[in-house]
Parts: C-alpha cells; sequence; structure tokens
C-alpha cells in the first residue's frame, strides 16, 4: 500500500507541518501592524537573519537545479561556490549596513518604495515594483517546478498533486504569520538543509565509490569532457549563467529584506558570517553532486533537475529513514525560498502597486489585502508551473539576470553616491531590460551572457543621466554626502 511504503515520511511531513503552523500562530501574535507583517518590526538579531538570507536563496533550486546541473555542465559548474559566497558577503558588507539604516529612517519596507523615496520618483517606484512581481513570478516557478519533480519520483504524486500540496502549506503560514513566522521557519529549515546537503553528499560519494572512483571519470572516453573548461557550455556563458544566477544577494528584494529587519550594527556582523559560512558549507557540498551522479547514474540524462530525485529513490544509496528526512529538508528548502518571495511580491502588489495607483487606500486594510496578495499569487504561480517555460537553473538564471540589469546600479550607486535621479533610474532599467530582451539577435550571444552587456549598460545609463540630470533632493541623498565625504557631493 501507499500509505505503508511512506508512512515515516508522511510522519515527519506531518510533524513539520505542525511546526509550520505553530511559527504562523506565534507570528501573527506578533504582529502588530505593517512593518511587524513585512520586516519584523526591524528588531531581530543577526544569527536568527543570517541563517534565513542563506535559507531563502539555498531552496530547491540549490539542491535540485544547481547540484544536479554539474551531470552536464561538469567541473566548471563548481565556479558557483566561488561567487554564491563572494556575492553573499559583498551583500552584507556593501549593502547590509547602509540599507539598514536608511529604511529605518524614512520608514520604507519594500525594495520600490526606498527606491522611491530615494530618488523622489514615484514613477521609479511604480516600475521597480512590476520589474519586482515579474521577476518573482519567474522565480517561484522554478521553485515549484524543482518540488514537484521531486514529490513525483520521492512520493509517486502526480506533478499537480505535488505542487498542490506544497501551495497550501506554504499559502497558510505565509499569509497568517508574515515576516516573523517567515524567519522562525527560515531557522528550522536553514538546520535541516545544512545536515541534509551533508547527507546527500557523503551517501552518493560513498555509493559511486569515494574520491578516486570520481577521479576515474576524468579519463573515461564518455565523461572526460566533463573536465574541460568548455564542459557542457562556452565557459564566458556558462560564467554568466552563474553570475545571473548570484548576483540576486545584491538586488534581489527577498535576501535585502532580511537587512530591513536587522536590529543593529552588531546583528549585521553576525548576520554576514553565519549566512556566508553557511552558504560556503552547503555549496561545496551540493555542487559537485551532479559530477558523482555519472557513476551511479547512466549517461543520457536530459532533465538534470531529476539527478538527485533519482539517487533518493536508488536502492542501496539512502536507507528509508534517511530518503524521508531528505525529502523533508528539501521540501522545506523549496518553502524557505517560495514564502519570502511570497512575501515580497504580495507586499510589493500591495504598498508599491496598489498603494501608488490608489494612495487614498486607508492602512488598516493593507495588511488583509497583504494576505490575500500572498494566496492570489500562490495559486498564480503554482499555476504557471503546470507548463514551466524552462528548467528550474534556466528560469532562476533570467530572473536574477533581469534584477542584476535592473537594480544592481540604482541600489550600490543609490547608497553609496549622492548623485541620482528617477530618471537616471528609469533609464537603467530601460537599458537592462532592453539588451536582455535583444542580445539573441546579436552574433556575440553565442558565447558571452546576456547579463555581462545588461549590466554594463544599465551601470552606464545610470551613470551618464546621473552626471547629466539634478541628483535627487532627498534626505537620503543628502545623508549619503554626509557619510561618503566631498566625492560623493559631485
Amino acid at each position: 500500500m501507499w500509505i505503508t511504503d511512506h508512512w515515516l515520511l508522511l510522519v515527519l511531513l506531518a510533524v513539520y507541518s505542525a511546526v509550520m503552523v505553530h511559527h504562523a500562530r506565534v507570528g501573527n501574535r506578533e504582529t502588530g501592524g505593517l512593518t511587524d507583517y513585512f520586516v519584523g518590526g526591524r528588531r531581530l538579531g543577526g544569527i536568527a537573519l543570517g541563517v534565513s538570507f542563506f535559507a531563502t536563496y539555498a531552496s530547491t533550486n540549490t539542491y535540485l537545479g544547481f547540484s544536479g546541473k554539474s551531470y552536464s555542465y561538469g567541473l566548471p559548474w563548481l565556479l558557483i561556490i566561488v561567487f554564491a559566497v563572494g556575492m553573499s558577503w559583498l551583500s552584507w558588507v556593501l549593502v547590509a549596513p547602509r540599507l539598514r539604516v536608511f529604511t529605518e529612517r524614512v520608514g520604507s519596507i519594500t525594495l520600490p518604495d526606498f527606491i522611491g523615496f530615494r530618488f523622489a520618483s514615484p514613477a521609479a517606484r511604480l516600475i521597480s515594483a512590476l520589474i519586482v512581481v515579474f521577476a518573482s513570478l519567474i522565480y517561484m516557478t522554478a521553485v515549484y517546478k524543482g518540488i514537484g519533480n521531486l514529490l513525483e519520483v520521492v512520493l509517486d504524486l502526480p506533478y499537480v498533486a505535488s505542487i498542490s500540496l506544497v501551495l497550501v502549506i506554504v499559502m497558510l503560514y505565509t499569509a497568517v504569520g508574515g515576516f516573523h513566522s517567515v524567519v522562525r521557519t527560515d531557522v528550522v529549515q536553514g538546520v535541516l538543509m545544512i545536515a541534509a546537503a551533508a547527507l546527500i553528499s557523503f551517501g552518493a560519494l560513498r555509493a559511486a565509490g569515494g574520491l578516486s572512483a570520481v577521479a576515474k571519470l576524468s579519463t573515461d572516453p564518455s565523461t572526460e569532457h566533463l573536465f574541460t573548461a568548455n564542459a557542457g557550455l562556452p565557459l564566458s556563458l556558462l560564467v554568466g549563467v552563474i553570475f545571473a544566477t548570484t548576483v540576486k544577494f545584491l538586488v534581489e528584494p527577498r535576501q535585502l529584506s532580511r537587512f530591513y529587519a536587522l536590529a543593529d550594527e552588531r546583528a549585521t556582523r553576525k548576520g554576514m558570517w553565519v549566512s556566508t559560512l553557511s552558504l560556503l558549507f552547503v555549496f561545496t557540498l551540493l555542487t559537485p553532486i551532479g559530477l558523482i551522479a555519472h557513476r551511479l547514474i547512466p549517461a543520457g540524462l536530459e532533465d538534470t533537475d531529476r539527478v538527485v530525485p533519482i539517487l533518493l529513490t536508488q536502492s542501496g544509496i539512502f536507507g528509508p529513514a534517511a530518503q524521508a528526512f531528505l525529502f523533508l529538508a528539501i521540501l522545506s528548502a523549496a518553502m524557505s525560498s517560495l514564502d519570502s518571495v511570497l512575501l515580497v511580491t504580495a507586499s510589493t502588489f500591495e504598498r508599491d502597486l496598489l498603494g501608488a495607483l490608489r494612495p487614498q487606500l486607508e492602512e488598516l486594510g493593507a495588511l488583509r489585502r497583504t494576505r490575500l496578495a500572498v494566496v492570489a499569487f500562490a495559486i498564480l504561480t503554482a499555476i504557471l508551473a503546470l507548463r514551466p517555460p524552462a528548467g528550474i537553473v534556466e528560469l532562476t538564471s533570467f530572473s536574477g539576470a533581469l534584477y542584476g540589469a535592473c537594480f544592481l546600479p540604482t541600489i550600490i550607486l543609490g547608497l553609496h553616491w549622492r548623485r541620482g535621479s528617477g530618471t537616471a533610474v528609469i533609464s537603467s532599467f530601460v537599458a537592462g531590460i532592453t539588451v536582455l530582451a535583444g542580445w539573441r539577435f546579436v552574433p556575440l550571444s553565442a558565447t558571452v551572457h546576456a547579463v555581462f552587456p545588461a549590466v554594463l549598460l544599465s551601470f552606464a545609463a545610470y551613470g551618464v543621466l546621473a552626471w547629466r540630470t539634478e541628483p535627487a533632493d532627498t534626505e537620503l541623498a543628502r545623508e549619503i554626502a554626509d557619510i561618503s565625504g566631498p566625492g560623493s557631493r559631485a
């Protein structure tokens, strides 16, 4: 019987769901208004937010998409370890300290409203909100695809039923508990995910015959190409994919929202170390899994998103208890990303789209509307995931490229350089999106990833327009000039 075969997994899932319900109730009790619901009242500690920062990023995209991709991309794919750790560290150093202070100063609780405050531009705020909602839908589709594949393989559930199960759980605790609930669940999920990374890595490596057996792949005629610079993609394209997926640490609203909630500078320092070391540990263990899998899965697997699900169900690699735990951990990885993106999407929709278009809407109803938006966006994305347009890594990479091309100049220069205006911001958005949309028609597109010219042109557009237009005369701009010294006033 199906229940007999999966009883342990079902028990763990029931316990896990009960913990999520408890956190939702606690989060709901601690939510007294919009600031509590969106950013935890700006009073959370560095350890919890550091784990949350890591857990929010390391979703099924990492445990299924990134870990399986070395099956086709080979050894060069391991460069993602360096990029992930480096981008995380840069985000905590370049973005976190100022974003925490500035957003509290003006009462900002979303990235688009920070942009609106910083550049005194309702138009820039509105356009950035549309970008956030669109990119979030793409990313959540990737996460749903990953968890749908996992449940389909491990539990023998239909793909639609798999997505529906995750939808109900994550939608309910996010809508009810808000940011407090999300961070609390992220801490639990983060611990599970770290343990799972170690278990998957050591279990797969042991079953493959150890490091010496994996090293023999480099001399096997069928796999030796995986150890060359252009194993699965030209290296320049591969680096572009990696950059696009990891630049999110610096620009994606779900990551940056953790900085809004930091209590003080000490919490910022703790968060930096906790998140960066967690990412180093997990990415180092997971990224080679696809390569190791060549010793366990016959060559020719086309959908690398299925590498880890196949390993979990293959006899002799993991016992029943380990399989149940790993399933739960990867499920939690999906939810740790979905809840954060759902909350960001819903809060952006309520505050920066509805609020901008209908400013007369009373704040009392904002919390209720945001919760309804969480439900609506969860259902919409689940529907989109029924027929996803691409694989996990491809969808993640595209959403990251969109965020990087649009927001990297605005965030980095907007936090560290006084000059800048709504015109400069909007021009950088237009430049970045135009390059991403049209790059495939350029001959260089076969060897250079679109994210690089998109980001470069976006920076150039921002810089030129920032010099040619009057800088926004806002409280934040003046404070940036005071902090950064005379050079920033130019």
